[in-house]
């Protein structure tokens, strides 16, 4: 699955890979309703907005049936979110297309 896709929407918190870390790897959970439209649960490349701010990133299986976008301090900054907040996500395209 490469390309545009019909747009997925949510809205998502943001959270820390491993939470009881309190530190590291920034995630934003994508409901299970979307994860056959974005190809299962398996890591790839997709684009969208965060927050209304463009983004590239990858998603990528989170254990327990779980797929998470990465969320980098770039992304947030332009979002003006953080750790905790919540964040409406638009994914546009799956792959590098």
């Amino acid at each position: 699955m490469h390309g545009p896709i019909k747009s997925i929407a949510f809205t998502t918190q943001i959270r820390y890979w491993s939470p009881e870390k309190a530190s590291g790897l920034a995630v934003a959970d994508i409901p299970e309703a979307h994860h056959a439209a974005l190809g299962g649960l398996k890591q790839q490349h997709v684009k969208g907005t965060i927050g209304g701010e463009e983004f590239a990133s990858n998603v990528m299986p989170a254990g327990g049936g779980r797929l998470a976008l990465s969320v980098n301090k770039a992304m947030m900054k332009a979002a003006g979110v953080g750790i905790g907040d919540e964040v409406a996500v638009e994914i546009r395209q799956v792959g590098r297309d």
